[in-house]
């Protein structure tokens, strides 16, 4: 399909730089069949039914950006994929002052050797030392806002906290899972007493979730690769919520993604360890999953692509551009949306 098809206008505006507070306050559009509703993440719980099961993606956050120099280079460096114990693939600033083998300071005692450029122009970072790189990174590095934000503010103190989710416990996401993050202790205690479960899984997100897609056809389009984990006892339980007549509800496209990556032909979802890189665009049909919470996406992404598979691309068109009349918050500090094919 051409690129251009999932393209919109977004007012800059419109793009969320803070989250709602407190983070349950957000926005809710509900596109429930061809019904349309605006209302509040508070409201969700009432928008399921009893047996429902919300799946979360559990990884945490580290923070991945890196500042640096190798000599009188100024080098910046965004870790997107961890290749090893001490190995991480790296988005490069200023990456033409870099050849392989050199070493970059990133200060507090930490650096790195660069090796191994790909095709998509990023590299392999070696963290020297004996420290886990987790370590390393706690002191010389910064939480990793998304581009679109960074460019308009500075990463601070808050986002800290607020580029957290509270389901965060698997250290390894250099983006947030940030449909969960409307979600709190209180909301989760509402969805309980409606007799609405939850599971979580692991997914650690990419910072190439933010790379545009540069072909003008989704054929031509490489989708990078993320790790993802769903253990037997939690494959076991969702396919039973859906033999009790229950629907299993993603909170985010990294939940969406790796539960379809582990769903067979037969609908069943089996345990999964290892990279998915699934690439869902109108036409796909979806094995594992009955709806979906997510925030608004950025125009010609893949996340936009693969809601417009959930929902129909004439339908995700006219949503967003009710969504932007009516001042909707969008991206990953914004509003949400509960989508029911």
């Amino acid at each position: 399909m051409k690129v251009d098809l999932f393209d919109f206008d977004l007012p800059p505006e419109r793009i969320a730089l803070r989250p709602a507070s407190p983070r349950d306050s957000s926005r809710l559009l509900v596109l429930d069949g061809e019904a349309t509703r605006d209302l509040a993440v508070t409201d969700l719980p009432g928008q399921l039914r009893a047996g429902d099961l919300l799946v979360f993606n559990d990884t945490r956050v580290i923070p991945a950006q890196l500042q640096g120099t190798r000599g009188d280079a100024r080098i910046g460096a965004t870790l997107h994929k961890r290749e090893g114990p001490r190995r991480w693939r790296a988005f490069i600033r200023n990456a033409r002052r870099l050849r392989e083998g050199d070493s970059i300071d990133f200060g507090a005692g930490v650096s790195a050797i660069a090796s191994d450029r790909a095709e998509d122009g990023s590299l392999a970072l070696t963290f020297a030392g004996d420290e886990p790189v987790e370590l390393l990174l706690e002191r010389a590095g910064r939480m990793p806002l998304p581009p679109y934000i960074a460019a308009r503010r500075a990463a601070d103190a808050r986002d800290a906290e607020d580029y957290q989710t509270m389901f965060a416990a698997e250290k390894g996401a250099v983006a947030a899972p940030t449909a969960a993050l409307h979600f709190t202790p209180e909301l989760m205690a509402h969805f309980a007493e409606a007799g609405i479960g939850h599971a979580t899984l692991t997914l650690h997100v990419g910072a190439g979730t933010f790379l545009p897609v540069k072909a003008e056809d989704t054929d031509a389009h490489r989708m990078h690769a993320e790790w993802g984990r769903i253990d037997a006892p939690t494959a076991d339980r969702l396919n039973q919520v859906r033999r009790d007549g229950g629907r299993v509800i993603a909170v985010g496209t990294t939940s969406l993604r790796l539960i379809e990556s582990a769903t067979g032909e037969d609908k069943v979802i089996r345990p999964f360890e290892g990279d998915t890189a699934i690439f869902i665009t109108p036409g796909y049909r979806f094995r594992g999953v009955d709806g979906l919470v997510t925030n608004f996406h950025l125009p010609r992404s893949t996340l936009f692509m693969l809601v417009s598979a959930l929902m129909g691309r004439d339908r995700m068109q006219a949503a967003y551009a009710h969504a932007i009349e009516k001042g909707y918050r969008f991206y990953s500090y914004g509003d949400s949306s509960l989508l029911l094919p």
